[in-house]
C-alpha cells in the first residue's frame, strides 16, 4: 500500500472544491464582510480542509460497501489502508478547526460563536459520513454540512453578520436536500415523491420573489440578481434532462452537474449583494468543477 498525489485527489474528490470556495466567499459577503479581507484566504483553506477531510472519511466509513459496489476506489483496491484514510480525514478536520479558531478568536472575528460554528461543521461532517447509509435523514445532514459552511464563514469573520446570510443558507439547504434525495431515486420514471424536485427549485423561487417589490429587502439588488437567476435556471434544466433521459452514465452526470450548480446559487447571492465580478467568478467556478470532474469523480 502506498499513497500518491492522485490517490489523495481521488479520496478528497477535489473536483467539487470550487463549489466550496464560492460557498465560503458567498457566506462572508452575505454576512457583510469585505471580500478583500485578507482573513478570507485562511478561511478558504479551512473550508477546503473540512471538505477534503470529510471526503476522506466518506471513503473510510464506506470501505465495506465500496468493496462490493466500487472496488476501484483507493481503499478496496488495496492502494491505501482504511486506518490511514481515517487518520488523514480526522487530521484535516482538526486543522480546519484550528484555522477557524485562529481567525475567529482574533480581533474583529466572531469569537466563540465562530469557533462553535466550525466545530459544529466538523461534527456534522462526521455524523453524515458515519450515518448516511439507509438513513432517511441523510439528505438533511448533507444540506446542513453545506449550510454550515455559510454560517461558519460568516461568524468566523464578524460577530454580527447580516440576516441575509441565514436566507442564503436556508436556500442552499433546500437545494442540497433536493439534490441528495433526487440522487437517491432509483427510477425517475416512476417517482413517488415530487417534493425533492421542488426543493431543487428553491433558488429559483427566491430569485423570482426578489424580482417582486413586495418581497425585496434593502439588502438585495433584485436587478443584479436577474442574470444569474436565468443562468441557474437553464443549468438546472440541463441537469434534470440527464435524469429523465436515463441513458448509461446519465445519473452521475446529472448529480455532478447539480453539484457544480451550487456555485451558480452563490453567484446569485454575490450579484444581489453588489459584487457582479465575484458572481462571474462563481460562474467560472461552476464550469471549473465540471471540467475537473472529467479527471476526478465528483461523487
Amino acid at each position: 500500500m502506498s499513497w500518491s498525489f492522485n490517490t489523495a485527489l481521488s479520496l478528497g474528490r477535489v473536483s467539487n472544491l470550487p463549489t466550496v470556495w464560492t460557498n465560503t466567499v458567498a457566506g462572508a459577503v452575505l454576512a457583510g464582510v469585505n471580500p478583500a479581507d485578507w482573513r478570507l484566504l485562511p478561511l478558504l483553506l479551512a473550508m477546503t480542509l473540512a471538505y477534503t477531510g470529510g471526503m476522506f472519511l466518506n471513503d473510510a466509513f464506506d470501505a465495506a460497501i465500496d468493496a462490493a459496489e466500487r472496488p476501484e476506489r483507493p481503499i478496496p483496491s488495496g492502494t491505501v489502508s482504511v486506518a490511514s484514510v481515517f487518520a488523514g480525514g480526522y487530521m484535516q478536520l482538526i486543522l480546519a478547526i484550528v484555522l477557524v479558531a485562529l481567525i475567529t478568536l482574533d480581533d474583529g472575528g466572531g469569537g466563540l460563536t465562530g469557533l462553535f460554528c466550525g466545530i459544529s461543521l466538523a461534527g456534522a461532517i462526521v455524523l453524515y459520513n458515519a450515518w448516511h447509509k439507509n438513513n432517511p435523514l441523510s439528505p438533511l445532514l448533507m444540506g446542513l454540512c453545506r449550510m454550515l459552511v455559510y454560517i461558519t464563514a460568516a461568524f468566523s469573520l464578524t460577530g454580527s453578520p447580516s440576516a441575509m446570510v441565514f436566507t442564503g443558507a436556508l436556500v442552499l439547504l433546500a437545494y442540497l436536500i433536493g439534490l441528495t434525495y433526487t440522487a437517491k431515486q432509483e427510477n425517475l420514471g416512476r417517482i413517488t415523491n415530487l417534493w425533492p424536485l421542488l426543493l431543487l427549485a428553491a433558488p429559483i423561487v427566491y430569485g423570482i420573489a426578489c424580482q417582486r417589490t413586495a418581497f425585496t429587502t434593502p439588502n438585495v439588488d433584485e436587478d443584479s440578481l436577474l442574470w444569474p437567476l436565468i443562468v441557474f435556471t437553464l443549468w438546472l434544466g440541463f441537469s434534470l434532462r440527464y435524469l429523465y433521459r436515463r441513458q448509461p452514465g446519465d445519473i452521475p452526470r446529472a448529480v455532478g452537474s447539480m453539484i457544480a450548480g451550487i456555485s451558480l446559487i452563490d453567484a446569485m447571492f454575490l450579484a444581489s449583494a453588489g459584487y457582479p465580478i465575484l458572481a462571474l467568478c462563481a460562474v467560472a467556478c461552476c464550469l471549473l468543477a465540471v471540467l475537473l470532474q472529467r479527471w476526478v469523480a465528483g461523487t
